[in-house]
């Protein structure tokens, strides 16, 4: 690895280490909605390479989301993971069906998710506690 490219590496991780968890929660939604933009580019090329790495990608985003949920910090935490788990499953079967229509919907409902917390983001008074990813509850 050049010198240039171990500079931005180590940038990212800091920059990743040292967010808060709402800034940290709305990175993996940015990365998680890129990779489906990705993975919608390689439908419309007929790219199945692009289609499988970013759905791949994809669910193990929703399957780190889900594994940060913290019951214990709030309620809806089971229902959250159960939608995460859903979609989860929508983008696995929509990469081995190679089904562009389940991937779009999935997709929108990830960017109303998305939409969602970054409203909740936005509306948060002050600095988001630093503790794991515990739902709504985290960011108000």
């Amino acid at each position: 690895m050049d010198p240039g490219t171990r500079l931005v590496t180590r940038y990212l991780a800091e920059a990743v280490e040292t967010a808060s968890p709402a800034v940290r929660l709305m990175m993996l939604f940015d990365r998680l909605e890129l990779d489906l933009r990705r993975a919608s580019d390689g439908f419309e090329s007929g790219d199945l390479e692009l289609i499988n790495d970013g759905l791949v990608h994809a669910q193990e985003i929703l399957f780190i989301l889900r594994a940060t949920l913290r019951g214990d910090l709030w309620e809806g935490a089971p229902r959250l993971g159960a939608l995460y788990d859903f979609l989860h499953g929508e983008l696995l079967h929509a990469n081995v069906a190679k089904d562009r229509t389940r991937m779009t919907a999935a997709m929108e409902m990830i960017g109303q998710l998305a939409a969602a917390w970054r409203q909740a983001a936005a509306n948060a008074s002050g600095e988001a506690p630093e503790r794991e990813h515990a739902g709504a509850g985290d960011l108000a």
